[in-house]
């Protein structure tokens, strides 16, 4: 998995290459600037000839400005026609950003295809006469922040802001933002007014946690990573990362070919309710099925009384048991995991049932995946407030029902995932599993997983059922909850990008049935 660091993170680690590595930071601006070029390059054709393409740089006074001077010397060696635009005076800029500057001066004496706008205004006039294949924003990188008192962007940096995004929407070029879009808060994903809209980010070493939060995906576009020669190291441990199809298929267990069905997972799934005259079988059926289709050796699902029909029509490898606590406390000392909560309802004998299993010491004791109506019998009787002891949990909660379990406003829980999650499942001393696009997943430790593979597909009923499904399957096959949530929610959200190539038409059912799909790729990126 790759590490997903805050600004003060990335910080960190550009210092200690400095002065730990003796890694110059006329070195790192190179690398930035000459990686930024390959990446763009490699984007407009395959074997990178920029000859005659056209480029504007729009360049700050600070690092980030230095990277763009880099940048536009780098496409003048490619052949590439640029415009270059200093948007504070040169007078303002010192160090390494003035060294850069003053060698893409040099450049002039050789090079006709190269323009250096000193006057923002004046070059905002020159600039819209010419049509343009690329423009890059140097402006401001990751060391800017928002606060209460910085909510917006004054003076000249807001002018080359707009200049930016009206070449955006006006023109065919495409915009590329350094290391962050301009305006772009790194760690919290906040935007101020204005920010650039990117279609494309190449960020510097390692990815940042503003990608993943807020504006932040509207924001940057498509974005990639830069190798600028800060290793791995210097930034480990690190607690919050990307999951990829690489972690996917390395948690994703293969049945042994001489082993037998009780050896590949066992799973309860307790859900499904018919109350007031309505059906929620559907929820439980769904997760059951996903458990069959994620790999499960043996699914067990308890269903109330008459249901045992309709889930056999709809998977018949299940077995299904009733809701008699003897029972259902046989099979959970027979189970490897137990999901709780699809469909199950919100009467009084629901919560009385969620509540009652929680407290036993048998079902605490194992694999437990926490979902739906659980939560909201958790959150309505208290429980994860009571030294309840569960011992290897993931709740699985959007933002409405970690409203309901935490007290906070769904905007609270949606402004800030990665730190609520994070403070949540510490709190409650549980892995939590907050559902949306991307999907956080913390644990009691303080790490959070982050899951960006899914789409607005997912965004149908019945999905995250499917999810909880596919969590209980993989943990019964011998991961830890968080793996297992971590996974799944990986390969959930394949399943959704694979269900239909029109994703405002993806059910939850075909996602169910694309699972088999996004399993398999996998494993053949893998041969």
């Amino acid at each position: 998995m790759k590490p997903v660091l805050t600004a003060r993170e990335m910080a960190l680690a550009d210092r200690a290459a400095i002065e730990e590595l003796r890694t110059g930071e006329t070195r790192l601006m190179e690398l930035a600037g000459l990686e930024t070029v390959r990446l763009v390059a490699g984007q407009i054709n395959r074997d990178g000839d920029l000859d005659g393409r056209f480029f504007l740089v729009i360049c700050g006074k600070g690092n980030n400005g230095g990277d763009g001077f880099v940048a536009a010397r780098h496409l003048l060696n490619h052949g590439a026609r640029v415009d270059v635009v200093l948007v504070w005076p040169e007078s303002e800029l010192s160090g390494v950003n003035l060294e850069g500057l003053n060698i893409l001066k040099a450049y002039r004496r050789y090079h006709e295809g190269l323009r250096i706008f000193d006057d923002p205004e004046a070059a905002a006039a020159a600039v819209r006469e010419h049509p343009y294949d690329v423009v890059i924003d140097a402006l401001f990188g990751t060391g800017f922040r928002l606060d209460e008192k910085r909510r917006s962007i004054d003076g000249p940096g807001h002018a080359a802001i707009e200049l930016i995004n009206s070449l955006n929407d006006t023109t065919d070029a495409i915009t590329v933002a350094i290391d962050i879009p301009s305006g772009l808060d790194a760690t919290t994903g906040m935007s101020a007014e204005p920010s650039v809209r990117a279609d494309q980010t190449v960020t510097m070493a390692f990815l940042k946690t503003g990608f993943f939060q807020n504006d932040g995906p509207s924001l940057s576009g498509d974005v990639q990573t830069a190798e600028i020669s800060i290793p791995q190291f210097l930034v480990e441990p690190f607690s919050c990362m990307l999951v990829d199809e690489t972690f996917a298929a390395e948690s994703y267990l293969l049945r042994d070919p001489s082993s037998a069905k009780h050896l590949n997972g066992k799973v309860l799934i307790i859900g499904g309710s018919a109350e007031g005259g309505a059906s929620m079988l559907g929820a439980a059926m769904l997760s059951s099925r996903a458990a069959v289709k994620t790999g499960a050796g043996y699914v067990c699902a308890s269903l109330p009384d008459g249901h045992a029909a309709a889930m056999h029509s709809f998977a018949p490898e299940v077995v299904v048991i009733g809701r008699e606590l003897e029972s259902l406390l046989e099979k959970a000392r027979w189970a490897d995991a137990i999901v709780i909560g699809c469909g199950l309802g919100r009467s009084d004998v629901s919560l009385d049932l969620v509540e009652t299993l929680l407290s036993n010491p048998e079902v605490a004791s194992k694999k437990l995946v926490i979902d739906a109506d659980a939560l909201y019998a958790i959150a309505e009787r208290n429980l994860l407030m009571e030294g309840h002891g569960l011992e290897d949990a993931v709740v699985t909660p959007h933002a409405g029902e970690c409203s309901r379990l935490s007290g906070l406003t769904a905007e609270e829980v949606n402004a800030a995932p990665i730190d609520v999650s994070r403070r949540l499942a510490s709190s409650w001393n549980v892995n939590l599993l907050l559902k949306g696009r991307p999907t956080f997943i913390a644990s009691p430790s303080g790490t959070v997983l982050i899951a960006d593979s899914g789409t607005e597909a997912l965004a149908s009923a019945g999905t995250g059922d499917v999810l909880a499904g596919m969590i209980g399957a993989l943990a019964a096959k011998g991961l830890d909850t968080l793996d297992a949530a971590a996974a799944a929610a990986w390969l959930h959200g394949r399943a959704g990008d694979l269900a239909c190539d029109v994703s405002s038409l993806v059910s939850s059912l075909d996602v169910l049935q694309a699972i088999p799909q996004a399993v398999m790729e996998l494993f053949e990126e893998e041969a």
